[in-house]
């Protein structure tokens, strides 16, 4: 089996390089890109000097270990930032905006329709048809003021 793999070379880490490019496509994170540039400068280093396949191993696993951890000081110093931070927080993305009463608030509680759903909504009681600012939110009940 290393005679194998032995013939193959620097093919085998380029092959190795793809495959883990192609995993880092289809998986999310940014993960797999760097053991795939580690699979190829070792594909690189074994097409310019005759390393035995032990030691093709040892390097790849020791560049994937450098490759990580210099990634995630990166990152860590440089996050990504989201151009929409509350893609999966609809609740807090309606804080700020306006809208009707759907159904009076009585004793603290009634609702707004927004878009095609109803919420929940917490405030100063008001009739249906009252305009409100969405203050807030507390466990899914969006917190409400009068406007004007």
């Amino acid at each position: 089996m290393e005679t194998i793999l032995s013939e193959v070379g620097e093919w085998m880490w380029w092959i190795v390089a793809a495959i883990l490019s192609i995993v880092e496509l289809i998986v999310p994170g940014i993960f797999f890109v760097w053991l795939a540039a580690a699979a190829a400068i070792v594909g690189v280093l074994v097409l310019v000097f005759p390393i035995p396949l032990m030691a093709q191993i040892a390097l790849f696993a020791v560049l994937s270990v450098i490759a990580v951890w210099i990634s995630r000081r990166w990152f860590k110093r440089h996050p990504i930032e989201s151009d929409a931070p509350l893609l999966n927080q609809r609740v807090r993305s309606y804080i700020g905006h306006s809208f009707t009463l759907e159904q009076a608030i009585v004793n603290g509680r009634g609702k707004l329709k927004i878009g095609d759903s109803q919420w929940l909504a917490s405030g100063p009681d008001l009739p249906v048809g009252a305009k409100v600012r969405v203050t807030g939110e507390a466990d899914g009940v969006l917190i409400v003021e009068a406007i004007g």
